[in-house]
């Protein structure tokens, strides 16, 4: 017969305390992925899933970031057909390994190419960059159908 053994935080073994899994409300995911930073783009391109970290900004409610123009990214996200969207999965997310605690946020969209001069313009004039350097030209906007985001904290 085993015994169940009840921790309290400061008798654990690793001395983090109890941690639980929670929901993070829509308002508490924009607050988290609005000061922009990196992020990761899922999809299945011509090779198979594909995850890549991108720079990337909040800007009107959607997710934009920078790729190369007739890169491999950008060629990826086209699907050939006029007006046709490419769905996406979009993640951001923050630990600290240590504390064994973060959270993270996941966007679900289609993607647009901003082909126009002028949603080209009022992007840069927003302040949406690439995080590499080189040629970055060709900006790609995520317009969400679904955010939701879970975060891992001390009881």
């Amino acid at each position: 017969m085993t015994e169940s053994v009840s921790w309290t935080a400061s008798q654990r073994p690793d001395g983090l305390g109890r941690r639980a899994l929670e929901e993070i409300d829509h308002a508490e995911c924009l607050r988290l992925i609005s000061p922009s930073g990196v992020g990761r783009i899922a999809f299945t391109g011509r090779f198979g899933p594909m995850v890549l970290a991108v720079g990337y900004m909040l800007h009107e409610g959607t997710i934009v970031f920078l790729t190369a123009q007739d890169g491999t990214t950008e060629e990826d996200l086209r699907t050939g057909i006029a007006h046709a969207e490419f769905k996406v999965a979009f993640e951001i997310d923050e630990f600290d390994v240590d504390e064994r605690v973060g959270w993270s946020v996941m966007v679900q969209g289609a993607v647009h190419h901003v082909d126009s001069a002028a949603e080209r313009s009022a992007l840069l004039n927003a302040g949406v960059k690439a995080w590499p350097e080189g040629a970055r030209e060709h900006f790609i906007r995520i317009t969400p159908t679904m955010i939701s985001g879970r975060r891992i904290c001390h009881r």
